[in-house]
């Protein structure tokens, strides 16, 4: 079996089963154990997996780092990945955005423009948007969501916050997974996450996903949007011959490479 099927299969089996040990994999793929330690070796140098005593975890089972973290992580993608998603929108649309690093950085592109109305549950996009910290006002309108606190997020959520996003109906929902997979589709670790994005998703015409090449064919805990409902994924160059894209472009309706 060749390295690269060996990889389709390990991925495949920690998308399943979030857990593997290493005599698992040996009896699954009929390899040595050796060479399954190598295998496991590269992948988590990839991001793909983290090795533990036996064997090996998804990355995507385990919850995401705090968002100082994460927003120091992948800049240069995320921002390409910002402006190609920013570059989608028309003037005078209402645009729903969740949290998150890489919706962070495409506030900060999105305040460039003018006449848009953002709906969001980010405390830190909010302001972002409303120019704070700067000294200016933007030429658009910001709506933050109401709700109970999530300190970690920097965002409000629960269901308040779900009941004042289905008071609104938006053109576009801007949002950012842990996990995007062809067949899982677009995924949160955290069931609150979930629960906010699929309300936006919901209400809007069209759904937009931001998600740097680490999140493609990756899957995590809760599935919040199927790929065959949305509308474009806007993810980085380096995400091109990834395994999971091929079958990630016949899934989703567009796929834009930023």
């Amino acid at each position: 079996m060749l390295q690269e099927e060996r990889f389709l299969r390990i991925r495949s089996l920690l998308a399943t089963f979030s857990r593997l040990s290493v005599e698992r994999i040996v009896q699954d793929l009929e390899v040595s154990r050796e060479t399954v330690r190598r295998d496991l070796l590269e992948l988590e140098g990839l991001g793909e997996l983290r090795r533990v005593h036996g064997g090996a975890i998804a990355t995507s089972a385990e919850p995401e780092p705090p968002l100082a973290v994460r927003l120091v992580a992948r800049q240069r993608e995320k921002r390409a990945i910002a402006k190609a998603a920013v570059a989608l929108l028309r003037p005078g649309q209402t645009v729903f955005m969740d949290a998150g690093s890489t919706m962070s950085i495409c506030a900060e592109e999105l305040a460039t423009l003018s006449g848009m109305t953002v709906i969001t549950n980010s405390l830190n996009i909010a302001l972002k948007l409303a120019g704070a910290g700067e000294g200016r006002l933007t030429g658009n309108k910001t709506i933050l969501l109401g709700g109970e606190i999530d300190v970690q997020g920097q965002a409000t959520c629960g269901d308040t916050t779900v009941e004042a996003i289905r008071r609104y109906r938006a053109d576009v929902a801007l949002l950012s997974p842990v996990g995007l997979h062809a067949k899982h589709g677009a995924m949160s670790f955290e069931h609150h996450e979930a629960t906010i994005a699929r309300a936006m998703a919901e209400q809007a015409q069209q759904l937009i996903l931001l998600a740097d090449h680490a999140k493609i064919g990756q899957a995590s805990r809760v599935t919040y949007a199927r790929a065959a409902d949305i509308g474009v994924v806007v993810t980085d160059a380096k995400a091109r011959d990834l395994p999971g894209m091929a079958a990630l472009r016949r899934a989703c309706e567009q796929v834009v490479l930023a």
